[in-house]
């Protein structure tokens, strides 16, 4: 039995179609308002709880095997990256999981202090690693997932806000593979007990995503470059009436301000070590969009 926390984003529901599709009994942790009718028709045992609350963590994670801990903070970076996932990793030592996969982040280990998911994330890293458990931590670039909004956004207007440096390099991957390497994580040897940085194949700019929209569409792009003045100016009014969207607006202007990109040589471990070529952010992007 696997149990996916973060079922409904867009890792977990892509970990639970894998799973599924080899006949793998998954328990998906879902919030009661959350919209789970795919997971749930694809057989998985839907657990309604908070990760919120030790209680049901406690009740989910008994009889697993496997935990995939998958889900995001929702601005709440102390409760949800960090002690949901020690509860959770704590549970697992007392059942006896045989493997624990979490999803950090790129860049966790640089010591961003104004980034809160940075510094649970990494937290977190160190304590797993540390828990006797077996163990992969895949700390993702950006997904290709989150751009879909945007590039259906500049189907209809051409329109691309690009916030910060456009020379900034990044590596955007595949959703689809890295939920594949989630899953092969826990069966490919050379996987038990590490670290992997997870990127597509390419090392793009940053403006380079207006271009291969472009391309796809066949239009020109209209790129509108804001200074990240604009964000520190929105920070510096929220810190007065709301300090957790504040703290919240530190990630962010984290991943505006600075490089995140897979080496070369760390794509080329990712796709040794799993066994498969990586996407092209295009190819990804022409698939959902059916372009």
């Amino acid at each position: 039995m696997f149990l996916v926390t973060g079922a409904t984003g867009d890792i977990g529901r892509r970990v639970i179609r894998l799973l599924r599709e080899h006949d793998h009994s998954v328990r998906a942790f879902v919030r009661l308002t959350s919209r789970y009718g795919e997971l749930e028709h694809r057989g998985a045992d839907i657990f309604i709880g908070d990760l919120r609350c030790e209680q049901d963590i406690e009740k989910a994670c008994q009889g697993v095997q496997y935990i995939i801990s998958a889900h995001g903070s929702d601005n709440d970076a102390l409760t949800l990256d960090y002690r949901a996932n020690i509860a959770l990793i704590d549970q697992a030592k007392a059942n006896g999981v045989q493997h624990f996969v979490f999803i950090s982040v790129l860049g966790a280990e640089r010591g961003y202090e104004d980034a809160p998911v940075f510094k649970a994330k990494r937290a977190v890293e160190n304590y797993l690693a540390a828990s006797g458990l077996n163990y992969t931590i895949l700390r993702p670039a950006g997904l290709a997932s989150n751009l879909l909004p945007l590039a259906e956004r500049f189907r209809e207007t051409g329109l691309y806000l690009l916030i910060g440096d456009p020379k900034n390099r990044t590596s955007i991957v595949s959703t689809d593979d890295l939920a594949r390497i989630v899953v092969d994580s826990v069966t490919v040897p050379e996987a038990r007990n590490q670290i992997f940085s997870v990127g597509g194949p390419e090392i793009l700019l940053r403006e380079d995503i207006p271009q291969i929209f472009s391309h796809i569409f066949k239009k020109e792009p209209i790129v509108v470059n804001s200074p990240l003045l604009v964000i520190d100016g929105l920070r510096g009014v929220l810190g007065l009436i709301n300090p957790e969207a504040k703290q919240a607006l530190g990630t962010f202007r984290a991943l505006l301000s600075n490089e995140f990109f897979c080496r070369k040589d760390e794509i080329a471990k990712l796709e040794q070590t799993f066994n498969f070529p990586l996407e092209t952010l295009e190819s990804f992007l022409r698939r959902y969009l059916a372009v």
